[in-house]
């Protein structure tokens, strides 16, 4: 391991992580609060498996670019003619000047400012005017074909738009394959399929002045349910939950007794193959590094987390329903009454994580303890993350 990493990190106190949750430590102070970590964190940890990036329904239309910032690496949401969406660094191939500023539709060429070289919406350089000198727009010592905007391997699922920035992970498929087989109990093989956003509303975005993994440790568990989220807990009941944690990057927490539609009436569709008997369960399962994931019977939501800097994050969630049915006028009451219902709920989380980001900077606070039983999911996830950590830094 590299003198730097070692001054940030002394591997002793990623070991301590590593240890059955009750002799265990949390990861230390400054992997919340040392902008270096931040960065290594994103090369190291972030770069080596499918990260989500984005939201392919934003695209709302053919031909659509939506610029990013995603961990300081300027990038690019592309939907083409055809409706196919493709990520890309947003830099031109020339001099590295920034594309896109603003989203919206492209109309002809994504034109860089600079020097005026062109791009279709599959990413090709189409024009280089005067490369060859003054009104010789080819050059035949320049082959356009090399020099078209760098793509990054990605892939969509349940609307998510993943990335994966070193380009030698495992398939998408394979690493979302646990998860889904794991669902095919609610909602058979083809549930994801039926969901549906309904005119760009389920649309919520929350702003927290705290590090992106104190997000996913908060949702990983209910143990805060009765003191955080008191309405919550009425409709879902602390000890109606039990613990998930499977396949090394899922865990989270499931509901025995998740009854919103009878607290606030939003009798919506329901997912054609979701069991009878399991109508009021639902799970709450966070993808590391960055997804936090909601199905219920009747409707889904998917949050990504989009780590700002150490100190601040921006929750990105939508909201999705059963079939074309739900999209109708007469669900539109019900399906506000959910979204509402989320954004009161994920509202409340702020004063925990800020809270928690704040204590970071306390000398007296070495990473924390955990519950033996009520912090496994958690647990579960620093576990995951102390590995990547370790490994990366052994390969160094």
């Amino acid at each position: 391991m590299s003198n730097v990493k070692q001054k940030i990190i002394p591997i002793q106190q990623i070991d301590r992580v590593l240890n059955p949750i009750h002799e265990a430590t949390g990861m230390p102070n400054e992997a919340y609060t040392n902008p270096e970590y931040f960065k290594f964190e994103r090369d190291q940890v972030f770069g080596s498996t499918w990260v989500c990036v984005g939201f392919a329904s934003d695209l709302t239309k053919n031909g659509y670019v939506k610029p990013i910032n995603f961990m300081d690496l300027p990038l690019l949401l592309m939907k083409n003619r055809q409706g196919d969406v493709q990520v890309f660094h947003n830099v031109c191939s020339h001099r590295g000047m920034k594309l896109i500023h603003e989203e919206g539709e492209v109309q002809g060429m994504i034109r860089c400012p600079y020097h005026s070289w062109t791009y279709d919406l599959d990413g090709n350089l189409k024009g280089t005017p005067h490369i060859g000198g003054i009104a010789k727009h080819k050059d035949e010592r320049f082959k356009c074909e090399n020099h078209g905007l760098k793509a990054l391997r990605s892939a969509i699922w349940m609307d998510m738009v993943f990335v994966n920035l070193s380009g030698d992970a495992a398939s998408f498929e394979e690493h979302i394959a646990p998860l889904e087989k794991r669902w095919k109990q609610f909602i058979g093989n083809d549930g994801l399929d039926l969901l549906r956003r309904v005119n760009m509303s389920g649309h919520i975005e929350i702003e927290v002045n705290s590090n992106w993994k104190l997000t996913i440790e908060n949702f990983c568990e209910a143990y805060h349910l009765p003191w955080i989220h008191p309405a919550l807990n009425s409709y879902s009941k602390l000890e109606d939950h039990y613990n998930i944690m499977f396949n090394e990057h899922f865990s989270g927490q499931g509901s025995l007794a998740y009854n919103l539609s009878d607290t606030a009436g939003t009798h919506l569709p329901k997912f054609p193959n979701w069991p009878e008997d399991k109508l009021r369960q639902a799970e709450y399962i966070a993808l590391f590094p960055n997804v936090l994931i909601g199905i219920q019977a009747d409707h889904a939501f998917a949050m990504m987390i989009d780590p700002v800097n150490t100190d601040k994050t921006v929750e990105r969630l939508r909201i999705f329903y059963v079939g074309d049915e739900a999209m109708k006028d007469e669900y539109a009451a019900c399906r506000t009454s959910t979204v509402e219902s989320w954004r009161v709920v994920f509202s409340e989380d702020i004063i925990a994580v800020e809270g928690m980001q704040q204590g970071r900077y306390s000398p007296g606070f070495g990473g924390g303890a955990f519950s033996p039983e009520m912090d496994k999911p958690t647990h579960f996830f620093q576990t995951w993350l102390a590995k990547q950590v370790k490994s990366a830094t052994e390969q160094e």
